[in-house]
């Protein structure tokens, strides 16, 4: 039975859900109507485009809070040591809230891939670069920066790949812990 929804929010969380469940291929949209409650009317108001935007809409979502609770204060930072340990906590949380999955990577998986291609590249090279500047406040070479930061943030993706198969939340929090550690160890 399809639930009258207040607001466009509202549904994309509960997309966010489906994507994350299903990846983007796998979310037809009887399965989306099923799993969110919401009719497919009110489903094409919010989203004209169709699924395409519904996944364009849960992206940018993410995005918003990354770019809110991740990126800015990396950029913002006085304190690397402190900032880093922030986004740390905030990752682990994150992701581990969120069933261990990326939606960024998930989106990466399927013959949909290139419609995403963009705001996929911007969401890692945003991470990326927000941290490599808070390695280069904490006194690092922009090289080392650079590839700390990439090393970082492959490191999370593929602790969530990883914790994802072993089923173990400690799995990914372990990565993570290691990887904050890691980051602002002294150049060998």
């Amino acid at each position: 039975m399809a639930r009258t929804v207040l607001d466009r929010s509202d549904v994309v969380l509960a997309l966010a859900g489906v994507f994350r469940k299903r990846g983007f291929e796998g979310g037809s949209l009887s399965f989306i109507q099923q799993e969110t409650g919401v009719g497919r009317g009110s489903l094409y108001h919010f989203f004209p485009e169709g699924k395409t935007d519904m996944a364009r809409a849960v992206l940018d979502q993410v995005s918003d809070w990354f770019e809110e609770k991740i990126f800015e204060p990396l950029r913002t930072a006085t304190d690397p040591e402190r900032a880093i340990a922030d986004m740390s906590r905030e990752v682990a949380e994150y992701f581990i809230s969120r069933e261990r999955v990326c939606l960024f990577a998930a989106m990466t998986l399927g013959e949909e891939q290139e419609t995403f291609a963009a705001s996929v590249k911007t969401y890692f090279t945003d991470w990326v670069a927000a941290l490599a500047g808070v390695l280069r406040a904490a006194g690092l070479s922009s090289q080392e920066s650079a590839d700390r930061a990439l090393d970082a943030v492959a490191a999370i993706q593929g602790g969530l790949i990883l914790a994802r198969a072993y089923g173990d939340d400690q799995t990914f929090l372990g990565i993570v812990e290691r990887t904050e550690k890691s980051l602002l160890a002294p150049i060998r």
